[in-house]
């Protein structure tokens, strides 16, 4: 067949030729020719004319509409650029260059309810495990300097002629920045959380999400053909059917940018946009998309958009995203526990910064149920956590577990009713200590013996290598603290180290008490074997205790006002090292976004302090 329509075009762009020239522009033999003529005459695509004695070739109807029907389906044809199909993202760009003079700043710092919409479209790209966003930068970037100078995970990049450019040329100035495929958004739209799941979920590496058409008069206008975008527009009379509007969110390989910026040095045109720029690749190679007839969007151009989205269209986003987050923790209590939806009564946010707790009531029944937050698979062995706290059951020291998965992290605990959970300052109750020291009393005497162990500096030296893989930041003086820090081992060896299971992450918030007063001791996602001097430690530190107060919480715990050195020796190592620990812990989360203000260089100088104490002790 593929012959057959080689010949007819040829005969077609020029009837006054014979079989020899038709050989020797197809590359077939003459004999191939000959039978070829043949078909075509049997299949009424071609008729023979004479003139003069010589053979003249005249495609019919028939051949034509062969011709035409073979060449669209020729259109359809596009090169495979990936072996895969799908690949885990991890970099962002936003476009943020533009101007927008009315609103007297960039469009990301608009508020929409109590944050900035960049801080929602960050916040959104985050949680869902984009490591690097890169936002192109121009009108006021001033704004974005100030609100990037502390989060190591947001680079700028600058396009000083975002007055005479185009969104392409925006796009072009990130290329020395981003290495593999990434997602790209307007920095002037707010949407649905789900629109970031989906397109990281699909399949095509390269691909776009599209409504329905929106009606906003200034909608790109897209036509999908063999399952992929045909075309994009913004004029309406260019289409035979229109299949929706494309809205801002793409998701675009390595390769495809490459061959998009290989185009780009090219152009004459300053004004170009990206999508268009993405449409002309498109013509060689796939470009997919997912359509979300019911998505919850706005595009902020102008003070009428803002006004109109605040004032309608947000609420009704953030109740939609809420129904479908209900919806998804509804469909993971189905999987794991044998219920019908009709027993699903009730879901309540309950809180939690590393993870998302909810409460859930089950047939009248009500349960805490934890869904690991993004990126605690690096920093928390599930797999630990899961044999401890079966270990841990049998103390009866915590709420009961009904489902742990240590593939995903989920976690079902039944709930703790009328439950006090204790803070910093009810802690220092003498009522509460003798709680609290008699449970992890109960813990480090007990007869269970946890498969691992907390080693805090194998901890730091894994930080580290988290926080050199996420490129954060290191303090002042890093190096030589941490020389200070390791050079503690010694002293502790000197001291004796025991090794009983530990919690290991005792604030003041992870014991419970309930309304009879029986203390629990809750999330054992650090427990491990560890010397019980580091839980003393640990509350002593998170629950900012006093010289008298760490007096009394000691006596409670050893039950005798005489402690001995070696265990306040230890307390105090141990203390250094947690605020080392943990302070390097709060780099590596703000790498990957979050904000904690001064916690963390808080602790690294507290540890400092204490380090010339200990070492002022020695001395002495």
């Amino acid at each position: 067949m593929e012959n057959i329509y080689k010949i007819l075009y040829i005969i077609n762009n020029n009837r006054d030729v014979n079989q020899r020239y038709l050989a020797s522009e197809s590359g077939l033999s003459i004999g191939n020719v000959n039978s070829i003529i043949k078909k075509l005459q049997e299949e009424d695509y071609i008729n023979i004319e004479k003139n003069n004695g010589k053979k003249i070739y005249v495609v019919t109807q028939t051949g034509i509409d062969f011709l035409s029907k073979k060449i669209h389906e020729d259109q359809s044809k596009k090169i495979k650029l990936h072996s895969d199909d799908h690949k885990k993202i991890k970099q962002a760009v936003i476009l943020a260059a533009g101007e927008k003079e009315i609103f007297e700043k960039p469009v990301g710092f608009l508020s929409i309810g109590e944050r900035n919409i960049i801080d929602r479209q960050v916040d959104l790209l985050e949680q869902h495990g984009i490591e690097k966003i890169v936002i192109v930068v121009g009108y006021k970037k001033e704004f974005y300097e100030e609100y990037a100078k502390d989060k190591s995970n947001i680079v700028l990049v600058k396009n000083d002629r975002y007055k005479w450019t185009g969104t392409m040329e925006s796009l072009s100035k990130v290329k020395d920045v981003i290495d593999d495929d990434f997602i790209l958004l307007e920095n002037d739209m707010v949407f649905e959380e789900r629109a970031i799941k989906e397109i990281l979920d699909s399949k095509d590496r390269d691909c776009m999400i599209i409504t329905s058409e929106s009606g906003s008069g200034d909608e790109a206008l897209v036509e999908i053909r063999y399952g992929y975008v045909y075309k994009m527009s913004k004029d309406v009379h260019q289409f035979n059917k229109i299949d929706g509007e494309m809205i801002g969110i793409s998701k675009i390989s390595h390769k495809v940018f490459d061959k998009m910026l290989e185009q780009f040095k090219e152009n004459r045109n300053p004004y170009l946009n990206y999508e268009y720029a993405l449409m002309d690749v498109g013509r060689e190679c796939n470009i997919g998309y997912i359509k979300i007839d019911d998505l919850v969007w706005g595009e902020i151009d102008s003070i009428k958009h803002y006004e109109v989205f605040t004032k309608h269209i947000y609420n009704r986003l953030l109740r939609k995203e809420q129904e479908i987050k209900i919806n998804s923790i509804k469909e993971h209590l189905l999987d794991i526990l044998d219920i019908n939806p009709e027993d699903i009564i009730e879901i309540t946010s309950a809180g939690g910064m590393t993870n998302k707790n909810y409460k859930v009531n089950i047939k009248g029944k009500y349960y805490i149920l934890r869904m690991p937050g993004t990126g605690t698979q690096d920093m928390i062995s599930r797999e630990n956590e899961n044999n401890n706290v079966h270990l841990v059951d049998s103390l009866d020291i915590d709420s009961k577990i009904t489902y742990f998965n240590q593939e995903s992290g989920i976690k079902l605990s039944e709930f703790i009713e009328n439950a006090e959970t204790l803070n910093y300052k009810t802690a220092k109750r003498e009522d509460n200590m003798e709680l609290t020291a008699s449970i992890l009393k109960k813990l480090h005497t007990s007869n269970i013996e946890f498969k691992n162990e907390f080693d805090v500096f194998s901890e730091i030296e894994k930080y580290e290598r988290l926080l050199e893989e996420f490129k954060g930041e290191y303090y002042e003086d890093y190096a030589n603290v941490r020389k200070e820090v390791i050079s503690l081992k010694n002293m502790l060896k000197a001291n004796g180290i025991e090794k009983k299971p530990c919690h290991n992450d005792t604030v003041p918030e992870n014991f419970i008490k309930d309304n009879n007063g029986r203390i629990y001791l809750i999330d054992w996602e650090y427990s491990g074997s560890n010397d019980p001097m580091w839980d003393l430690a640990a509350h002593m530190l998170e629950c900012d205790f006093s010289e008298d107060e760490e007096e009394l919480f000691l006596q409670k715990y050893f039950g005798s006002s005489v402690i001995e050195d070696r265990y306040k020796t230890k307390i105090l190592i141990y203390k250094i090292c947690q605020d080392f620990l943990w302070s390097i812990w709060t780099i590596i989360k703000e790498a990957r976004g979050d904000d904690f203000g001064s916690y963390g260089i808080d602790r690294y100088n507290r540890a400092r302090k204490n380090l010339y104490e200990i070492k002022s002790q020695n001395k002495e």
